[in-house]
């Protein structure tokens, strides 16, 4: 029966009488060899050699082909190529390509989107759309009229050779939203949709195109399943189908019989019962599933006498010309038929704007082909997709980082690289090689969480997903003793490989080791994303197609491109030659730059060298003394954090805080004026004065050692250890120091002496002890510390200056500033060295109200307390700290 008589005419123009004309017009213009040469299309490859390229321009000038499909090449040349054909061509080409996941399916130089089976784990259809309008955008940009694509086969068995990760997935209804989705997006784009591999190429072990697989399902299954897809995109105005060379004897009575050359199939199915109008292609003619059946010509009037309109790739363009045309002749075939079949064609390359033919244009080609937009599209496919699977105890995202020791170990035939780079970014985490099995345990001892990627080729949606039985042999006996985080780069069949995933205590699928996929999947590990994939196929019974756990971001800093928050990437870059020129001139030896808007990190490089005279370049890891910012990195949050418990309030006094200062003239000084730096205290004091040479200028014997001791013992530089008891004399000109005679603005540092006294006193432990406890380890600020040469080698800290006026030497591993220095490098108002990943990391938690990661580390109105202009009215304009 006829399933509707009411599907639309997808090849029909808006303006359909200018249309109709146009196509009687080049109809009646074209002799009988030329109607029939219009239903043949011919590969090209814009790569290829001379001699392939003149038999190619003897073919279109003699026999007039309707058509052609490019396979390899380049943007440019095939570009270049086009041009020239369609010059040459009598009737315009209609152009085609394989573009399933972009252009780059065949071109070099143009722009991968994801494979449909990482599309397929999106639950945002929308998301499949705008891939379809970019898709076809690319497509349109050259030159090319019909994309065949999307691939609508539902695979349903993992072992398909062909078409594994070009299908959305097992889910027939999940196929065709998905399918539906980009083909609105593509067909938006004015090129025009191809459906295939009609009927249903999904479920077979074998490729069509080395034989004839066999679809041995009953007719009712096939109509349920495989062709589903097909009659809900017709409904909605599909452009075209294309036939597959399969066996299907639930469709198809002759045994054997291929199904690009069956008219039950392609007339009686397609056309009549479901009332297709649009163009029908045959796959390729040249591949050994039907071209195996009989000879080239035979083949090419089979296929049309089935119903077909144009013929793909015949394998002898001539002889099937003649076959078709003697059919006519002995009246084997109708004109009528041939007319319906060459109109349709027609129509198309209407409706393409081949009525209207214009050449490609070469200028800013292969730019308008890898767009920044499609770059941002990308990044936001994969942070949908990417699914976990296993979640045990809640362990992602990774939360309460002080307590992790975390090891990244690579399986796998492809580089991680990328995913470790990331990893990095959020803490510290180690990459751990070994040669040996026990040799990989003994490492893996001191650690309690393992990130495990497994990174599969990334060169083409066929290649082998499967994970070797030794790295299965590893895995296993690295999960009986370790917390596993298991990352697959690869499609989800991937996990058939396990025989058992109980010790995995987490499972992700990211489906690809694009360098997106590896970017996207640690920040969703760490929490900086979201998990919102859904697995598109079944993976063994445990993971059935739709598994999928979600989960919120813990509100961990992200990394993306400027255009994700609406920042243009190419004015952001003119910060690069203002870096760049403040290095050439001198000004600075090196310069580490951070971006972030919107909880992203949209800008994060490197310039220079440590020193001028120096050979280590600048690197993102490589940490620098941040003078100031200590202020509000380390004593703010420790204050904040006391205020915040109500353990102290802004507007208790100094006289209250510290007994020293009960009988000064600083008792009644509040710590919210003190912090507004509102408080008549003086700018800084120079305590390192007291303790030179009046006459030389050098260290005094009577308060500096080269070597420590016990009453010498904190270390100011290199060799240079003063008196122990010299930080009491600090804290006594602090408290005897005169105030200032009017009351004004003055920024000052003595408030974060004062602090660091108490908060050591409250706390009884060190600031620096403090802060990295509470603040920095929590929060992955690993790179973040006081005296950084007791954890890091010299070669990863920037030097600071060349001391020619207290310590005499390059100031290299040791705080510039001479009064944290004189506190053994640990200053409430200098002292720490960051880099800027890690300082961002803490603004973004001042920007989220003391939220980080997952935690809380204070109240919103307690930063709202601080982030608070209290003297506007006297003319300051400072919050507090």
């Amino acid at each position: 029966p006829v399933l509707a008589q009411n599907n639309p005419d997808p090849l029909l123009a808006n303006d359909k009488e200018a249309q109709q004309k146009w196509v009687d017009s080049v109809y009646n213009s074209l002799s009988q060899r030329e109607k029939i040469s219009q239903l043949f299309m011919v590969m090209v490859f814009s790569n290829q050699d001379t001699a392939t390229k003149s038999r190619l321009i003897s073919q279109i000038k003699s026999e007039k082909i309707g058509g052609v499909i490019y396979s390899k090449g380049g943007p440019l040349r095939q570009a270049k190529l086009n041009n020239e054909l369609q010059a040459l061509s009598k009737t315009p080409l209609l152009i085609g390509m394989d573009a399933e996941w972009g252009l780059s399916m065949r071109l070099d130089s143009t722009y991968a989107f994801p494979w449909n089976m990482t599309l397929g784990a999106i639950p945002d259809n929308k998301l499949i759309e705008q891939t379809g309008k970019y898709i076809g955008e690319h497509c349109k940009r050259l030159g090319v009229h019909f994309n065949f694509a999307p691939v609508v086969d539902i695979n349903t068995n993992p072992k398909n050779p062909i078409i594994g990760n070009r299908s959305f997935g097992e889910d027939r209804d999940n196929v065709t939203e998905k399918a539906m989705a980009f083909m609105k997006g593509m067909q938006g784009a004015g090129v025009l949709a191809t459906a295939k591999h009609f009927p249903g190429h999904g479920d077979t072990d074998q490729d069509s195109h080395k034989t004839l697989p066999t679809i041995s399902f009953s007719k009712s299954r096939i109509d349920s399943v495989e062709m589903h897809p097909y009659k809900k995109l017709i409904e909605k105005g599909l452009s075209s189908v294309m036939v597959a060379h399969l066996n299907v004897p639930g469709l198809e009575p002759r045994s054997g019989y291929p199904s690009s050359i069956s008219k039950t199939i392609v007339t009686d199915i397609l056309k009549t019962r479901f009332d297709f109008k649009g163009l029908i292609f045959t796959d390729a003619l040249n591949m050994k599933g039907i071209s195996n059946f009989s000879d080239s010509a035979d083949v090419d009037l089979a296929a049309f006498k089935a119903g077909n309109d144009v013929l793909l790739i015949s394998e002898d363009v001539s002889k099937g010309i003649d076959k078709i045309a003697d059919a006519l002749a002995s009246a084997e075939i109708s004109e009528s038929r041939l007319e319906h079949s060459v109109k349709k064609i027609l129509k198309a390359k209407y409706k393409a704007g081949l009525h209207s033919y214009k050449p490609i244009g070469i200028s800013n080609l292969v730019s308008d082909l890898n767009r920044i937009k499609d770059e941002a599209l990308h990044e936001e496919l994969m942070e949908n997709a990417i699914t976990v699977v296993k979640n045990e105890n809640k362990q992602l995202p990774l939360h309460r980082l002080e307590n992790k020791k975390i090891a990244y170990v690579s399986f796998g035939e492809d580089d991680g690289g990328l995913f470790y780079e990331t990893l990095k970014k959020y803490t510290e985490v180690h990459h751990i090689k070994a040669d040996h099995l026990y040799e990989l345990i003994n490492k893996l001892n001191n650690y309690n969480t393992v990130i495990v990627g497994v990174h599969k080729s990334n060169a083409n949606p066929w290649k082998n997903h499967a994970i070797s039985d030794k790295e299965m042999v590893w895995l296993y006996e690295i999960a009986r003793t370790n917390s596993i985080i298991l990352n697959v780069f690869a499609k989800p069949y991937a996990l058939l490989s396990l025989r058992s995933h109980e010790n995995f205590e987490s499972i992700m699928v990211s489906y690809q080791n694009s360098k997106i996929a590896q970017e996207k999947a640690a920040q969703i590990i760490f929490g900086a994303l979201p998990s919102k994939g859904a697995l598109p196929v079944s993976a063994g019974q445990d993971f059935p197609v739709g598994t999928g756990i979600q989960f919120p971001a813990a509100g961990r800093l992200g990394y993306s491109i400027p255009e994700r928050v609406g920042i243009d990437s190419e004015r952001l870059a003119r910060i690069d030659s203002i870096a760049q020129y403040a290095v050439d001139a001198d000004m600075t030896p090196g310069i580490q730059m951070l971006v972030a808007r919107h909880g992203k990190v949209i800008y994060n490089k490197n310039f220079g060298k440590h020193t001028y005279d120096g050979k280590t370049k600048v690197q993102w890891d490589h940490i620098y003394d941040v003078a100031s910012l200590t202020k509000i990195i380390s004593t703010m949050p420790l204050l904040m954090e006391l205020v915040d418990r109500n353990s102290v309030s802004l507007d208790d006094r100094l006289g209250s805080l510290l007994s020293e200062y009960k009988d000064t003239d600083k008792k009644n000084i509040t710590l919210k004026r003190m912090l507004s730096h509102y408080a008549k205290l003086r700018p800084w004091i120079p305590f390192y004065m007291n303790t030179l040479d009046s006459v030389t200028k050098k260290p005094l014997d009577k308060y500096y050692r080269e070597q420590p001791s016990g009453d010498f013992n904190i270390e100011v530089a290199r060799n240079l250890y003063l008196r122990s008891d010299y930080q009491d004399s600090i804290q006594k000109e602090i408290q005897e120091s005169e105030l200032l005679s009017r009351l004004r603005y003055r920024y000052s540092d003595l408030p974060y002496y004062i602090l660091k006294k108490y908060i050591e006193e409250f706390y009884d432990k060190s600031l620096d002890e403090l802060i990295e406890q509470r603040f920095y380890r929590p929060m992955g600020a690993n790179y973040t510390t006081y005296n950084p040469r007791r954890k890091f080698s010299n070669s990863v800290i920037v030097p600071t200056e060349k001391d020619d006026y207290f310590r005499y030497q390059e100031v290299h591993g040791y705080v510039h500033d001479m009064g944290a220095a004189m506190q053994n490098g640990i200053g409430g108002h200098a002292g720490v060295f960051s880099n800027a990943n890690d300082v961002a990391k803490i603004m973004q938690m001042f920007l989220q109200k003391g939220y980080y990661g997952g935690r809380r580390y204070f109240k919103t109105q307690t930063l709202d307390q601080f982030n608070r202009c209290y003297y506007c009215h006297n003319d300051n304009r400072r919050g507090v700290g």
